[in-house]
């Protein structure tokens, strides 16, 4: 099922834990409407980018977000966030910098660990801009 012009249901609510440990993690038809809107501010960000965008992490449901150790503040359970990366455009600095740099509207953007980029559409549209290096979180202008 496609939310959007380039991202499925399928690819915003896979999980390899969640699979594993045998959790449903399908959204309940309130979320799924939130996350067809994620879906096509995501379809935003691909046409930024102008190349695939590979999603790692979208929708996570309570419990697989608290059994990987996600902050309980997290966007992703209310599905307003996708961790992503787009190795056709190039590294993981230089998605955050186009996207920084660019009149997308978001709430963070956080290069997570250096291995992939964060985006969260929250309330707020802070556009808050963050490196993460496991341990401590540091802006960035």
């Amino acid at each position: 099922m496609m939310l959007s012009d380039y991202f499925s249901l399928d690819e915003l609510t896979i999980s390899e834990v969640a699979a594993r440990k045998g959790i449903d993690n399908t959204p309940s038809p309130e979320l799924l409407l939130v996350l067809q809107g994620t879906a096509k501010k995501m379809d935003a960000v691909r046409r930024l980018l102008g190349r695939p965008v590979l999603a790692s992490s979208g929708y996570r449901c309570p419990e697989l977000n608290t059994l990987i150790g996600s902050d309980e503040k997290s966007d992703h359970p209310k599905c307003l966030a996708v961790d992503f990366i787009c190795p056709g455009f190039g590294t993981v600095r230089q998605v955050f910098d186009k996207i920084r740099l660019s009149g997308l509207e978001f709430d963070q953007l956080i290069v997570e660990r250096g291995r992939w980029v964060h985006i969260g559409f929250g309330p707020r549209m802070r556009r808050q801009c963050l490196t993460f290096d496991g341990n401590h979180y540091a802006g960035v202008k």
